[in-house]
């Protein structure tokens, strides 16, 4: 039987309390670069402990929104916005550098990731902020989103589903507001992933199902028991000859 392996990334450096037990978990982050949450230190620090654990490292920029920790949307200019992106993925870039690594990739946070999902003029915003980045930039994005159509070919792009969070029909996430945004059950999650990455399939809440092909899939650091959904997706993969790339 083939070995298989599967991407599996995490958004770290967030003041989370398990980032350490995470990273070995995974093969890459995405490490917060102080706008919605974070500082210098803990992306020092989270930068060498992904080192250690050779995983990939990628700046998560979002919007400047500390309050609400990214996840509303802030109205600004272009140029705001651009500078904002330019100024967090420099930032993260200039310590991953210092620290001895490169950086790999970008994913955006919260809000500004659920806007250039669906916002043309905020994926045109975001695509020029990391064009002198230089193109081995890999860019995560959402499934079926504006952000991965216009980035095609500009980028090398990473279609991103979530391991922990339930869709919508337009293939938006399932608001945090509502009860059954975040899926917690370790089995579930198991089942979510298992049928994005075999079979193409995103299942919805009431049974329906979306094509999908998937690149990453990301569990979130701050999804309850984070820690042991990766150790049981890992021996629930493994018995089915997928592993998590490292």
């Amino acid at each position: 039987m083939t070995k298989e392996t599967i991407h599996i990334n995490c958004d770290l450096g967030e003041g989370g309390e398990f980032d350490e037990k995470l990273m070995p978990h995974i093969s890459a982050c995405n490490i917060a670069c102080g706008r919605h949450a974070g500082n210098l230190e803990t992306m020092h620090r989270t930068v060498r402990l992904a080192l250690e654990n050779n995983v990939e490292i990628g700046a998560h920029p979002s919007y400047p929104d500390r309050a609400n920790f990214g996840r509303n949307h802030v109205e600004m200019t272009a140029e705001e916005l651009q500078l904002s992106i330019e100024g967090q993925v420099l930032s993260l870039k200039q310590i991953v550098e210092s620290e001895g690594g490169k950086l790999s990739h970008v994913k955006l946070h919260g809000a500004l990731y659920n806007d250039a999902a669906k916002d043309r003029n905020i994926s045109e915003i975001v695509v020029k902020s990391l064009e002198d980045f230089g193109d081995d930039l890999r860019l995560f994005v959402p499934l079926n989103s504006q952000l991965g159509e216009l980035a095609l070919g500009r980028f090398e792009l990473f279609h991103e589903a979530f391991a922990d969070r339930n869709y919508e029909k337009n293939y938006g996430l399932v608001p945090r507001s509502k009860s059954h945004a975040i899926i917690e059950d370790r089995e579930m999650v198991f089942h979510h992933v298992r049928s994005i990455y075999k079979e193409n399939k995103v299942l919805l809440p009431n049974g329906e199902f979306l094509r999908a092909q998937a690149d990453t899939f990301c569990v979130h650091s701050d999804t309850p028991s984070a820690v042991q959904i990766l150790q049981y997706l890992q021996r629930k993969l493994a018995a089915e000859n997928i592993y998590i790339k490292s």
